[in-house]
């Protein structure tokens, strides 16, 4: 079985969301990591402090077809491809460690029942 990270980097309010699409669409577990981020755009001020606003980032350890369908489903639900406030992308493991055989009987019959 081939695996994928699918990795969210997305404004903090749209954290709550994103893990309600990537349930409904198949994942379960997703590791929460608090983010900041630095652009090239001049940082907002207001009353002489500087707002740099909070990023979150999910990360979720996946079959490798069913990360690209909660890909697909976090791309169009949060509309990514036009909002400037998040991104999704899936890196490929090679390599895995500390998945059960529970959590691989979880992924095979989430891909029995799409078949």
């Amino acid at each position: 079985m081939k695996f994928s990270v699918l990795v969210a980097i997305l404004a903090e309010e749209m954290e709550d969301k994103a893990i309600d699409i990537a349930r409904e669409a198949g994942a379960g577990a997703v590791t929460l990591l608090s983010a900041r981020g630095i652009t090239g755009d001049e940082k907002k001020t207001f009353f002489g402090l500087t707002y740099e606003g909070s990023q979150s980032v999910l990360v979720f350890v996946l079959e490798k077809k069913l990360s690209l369908h909660i890909l697909k489903a976090l791309t169009r639900e949060l509309d990514l491809d036009e909002d400037p406030r998040g991104i999704a992308f899936t890196i490929p493991l090679e390599h895995l460690g500390g998945i059960g055989s529970r959590e691989i009987d979880q992924f095979t019959r989430q891909i029995e029942d799409e078949l």
